[in-house]
């Protein structure tokens, strides 16, 4: 059976409160998601820049490694004249020798 026809109006001015709320149901779920968009860029942001962070800190962990053992070679007691003698400087009293390559072509 067919409800009868309401009297006092036209049909088209009536409000159909199922479809409003489903409606308002994805106008809210729309907003939901809105505010959530902002703080999961964030996230994704931040796990980037933690990659980065950590990639850096390995580099600086190794540049440190380096230096120490820079620093122990430097504490060994003939290390100064090891590198006085990479740099080309000579005892006082020894004599320094310069030897030059052969001339090509002779």
């Amino acid at each position: 059976m067919r409800p009868a026809p309401r009297r006092g109006g036209p049909r088209s001015t009536r409000i159909r409160w199922d479809k409003a709320g489903r409606v308002a149901l994805v106008l809210v779920l729309f907003l939901i998601l809105a505010l959530y968009i902002k703080p999961v860029i964030g996230m994704i942001e931040a796990w980037h820049q933690n990659g980065a962070e950590q990639q850096a800190l390995a580099e600086l962990k190794a540049e440190r490694a380096e230096l120490e053992s820079r620093a122990a070679a430097l504490k060994l007691p003939d290390a100064g004249e090891v590198r006085a003698r990479e740099l080309g400087m000579v005892k006082a009293g020894e004599q320094a020798y310069v030897v030059k390559p052969a001339k090509s072509g002779d």
